[in-house]
C-alpha cells in the first residue's frame, strides 16, 4: 500500500491508501492525492469586496465568492463552522472551473474570492479557476488562515492577486493546542506573500479575554509594522458568540477602539474596525 504526503498545507499529512487528511477533503486514491470537493462548492455568493474584508483592493466592486467544506484548523470560535467543520459536501451539481468563470462574468463581478472555509484545502480547484479567471480579466482572492504549505505559498503569487490573511492571536501555545496550527509558520507565510508583491491585508477577530490584551494587540501590530509594512491594512473585527464559544460575550466597541489606538500608536497607517 503506497503512502503519500499531502503538500497542500503545513500539516503535511502522511496518507495511506484510502486515507483522508486532517482537512477532511483530500484523499489518497491509488497513490494519488484527490481533492474530493473539486467542483463541488457548498457556498456560492456575490459579495461586496469589502466583506472579505478587503478595503484597499478593487474598492466598491462585487466579488464572486465560493467555498467548500472542510478546514485544516479547529477554531472553537469559527463563525463559518457549518462549512468548515464538516466533510459532507454537496454532490448534486458539479461546477467545473469554466462554469465559475461564466457565472462571475454574468453577474458582472470583478474578481473571484475563495473564502468561507479555508481555501488552501481546495487549492487544486482554485488553481484551475484562477488560470481561466486571469484570461478573462478577473482577479483572484484568497481569504485564508495562512497555514498553507511552503510549496503552495511559493505558487500562490502566480495565480492569486490579493490575500486576506488571519493572524488570530499572538500566542504560540493557543495556536498549537486550540487551533491546531503554528503561529511561526503563519507569520513566515504572511511575510513571504507580502514580499511576493501581491496585495495583502490582515484580519484579527478580537475576542474578549482571549487576544484583546494590550500586549497581544501591540505584538501583532509590531509584527505587521516590521515585517509587512505600515501600509498593510489591518482589520480588527468584533467577535460574536458562535460554535463552541457561546458563553463568550460580544466584543465591546470600546475594546476595538482600544485596539485601534494601540495599532495607531505602533505606527500602522490603515486600521479598520469591523462587525460593528
Amino acid at each position: 500500500m503506497s503512502k503519500i504526503i499531502c503538500k497542500i498545507c503545513s500539516h503535511y499529512c502522511t496518507l495511506k491508501e484510502g486515507q483522508i487528511g486532517f482537512c477532511g477533503v483530500n484523499k489518497n486514491v491509488d497513490g494519488k492525492l484527490v481533492c474530493l470537493v473539486y467542483g463541488y462548492p457548498n457556498a456560492i455568493q456575490i459579495d461586496p469586496i469589502e466583506k472579505k474584508p478587503l478595503y484597499n483592493f478593487l474598492p466598491h466592486t462585487n466579488t464572486f465568492s465560493i467555498g467548500t467544506v472542510g478546514c485544516n484548523f479547529r477554531c472553537p470560535f469559527c463563525q463559518n463552522y457549518t462549512l468548515s467543520q464538516t466533510s459532507n459536501y454537496q454532490k448534486k451539481e458539479y461546477f467545473e472551473p469554466e462554469k465559475i468563470i461564466s457565472l462571475a462574468l454574468y453577474y458582472k463581478c470583478k474578481s473571484i474570492s475563495y473564502t468561507y472555509n479555508e481555501p488552501t484545502i481546495f487549492y487544486p480547484y482554485i488553481k484551475d479557476i484562477a488560470k481561466l479567471a486571469h484570461k478573462k480579466g478577473l482577479k483572484n482572492i484568497m481569504v485564508s488562515n495562512g497555514f498553507m504549505s511552503k510549496e503552495v505559498t511559493k505558487e500562490i503569487p502566480n495565480y492569486i492577486d490579493a490575500v486576506n490573511l488571519d493572524i488570530k492571536c499572538f500566542n504560540k501555545e493557543y495556536y498549537k493546542k486550540n487551533l491546531k496550527g503554528d503561529l511561526d509558520i503563519i507569520l513566515e507565510n504572511a511575510a513571504n506573500l507580502k514580499k511576493s508583491g501581491l496585495h495583502l491585508e490582515i484580519t484579527t477577530l478580537v475576542i474578549p479575554d482571549l487576544n484583546d490584551s494590550y500586549e497581544e494587540i501591540q505584538n501583532i501590530a509590531k509584527f505587521i509594522k516590521s515585517n509587512l509594512g505600515t501600509d498593510t491594512p489591518w482589520h480588527l473585527s468584533a467577535f460574536h458568540p458562535d460554535y463552541k464559544m457561546l458563553s463568550t460575550p460580544n466584543t465591546p466597541v470600546k475594546s476595538l477602539k482600544k485596539a485601534y489606538k494601540i495599532a495607531k500608536e505602533v505606527g500602522l497607517d490603515n486600521v479598520y474596525l469591523g462587525n460593528i
